[in-house]
């Protein structure tokens, strides 16, 4: 296999798994359930929920500002999730595309392509 088909068939990989996390995170979203999730839910089982700090670390993060739970601030609510989930699959996505770009080693130019026959 050629190295343009296989950049071709990564790339194609690439666009339909971010398109397909992106079509979950904007139309899936709102349906996501309003119930607390586990720890939530475990703290107010077990009463400590009210005794948690009310200016806790979290507030202090510059996201806090943006964010609140899973939806953005000052956006109607039918609309604040979905934004959200956008803002956050496209930073995951950003993030992991940068990691892989420091983390594997490119192609040096002098490699030659692979060949089955033999060098003289």
């Amino acid at each position: 296999m050629t190295r343009d088909r296989l950049n071709t068939r990564n790339r194609a990989l690439i666009v339909a798994g971010l398109g397909t996390a992106l079509l979950i995170a904007i139309f899936l979203s709102p349906f996501a359930s309003k119930d607390p999730d586990g720890l939530d839910r475990v703290s107010q089982d077990l009463k400590f929920d009210q005794k948690a700090a009310e200016d806790h670390p979290g507030k202090q993060l510059p996201f806090y500002l943006v964010f609140e739970e899973y939806a953005l601030r000052g956006v109607p609510e039918p609309i604040a999730t979905p934004i959200a989930g956008l803002v956050g699959t496209l930073a995951a996505f950003g993030l992991a595309w940068g990691i892989g770009k420091l983390v594997i080693p490119k192609a040096s130019a002098a490699t030659p392509p692979h060949s089955d026959e033999p060098l003289e």
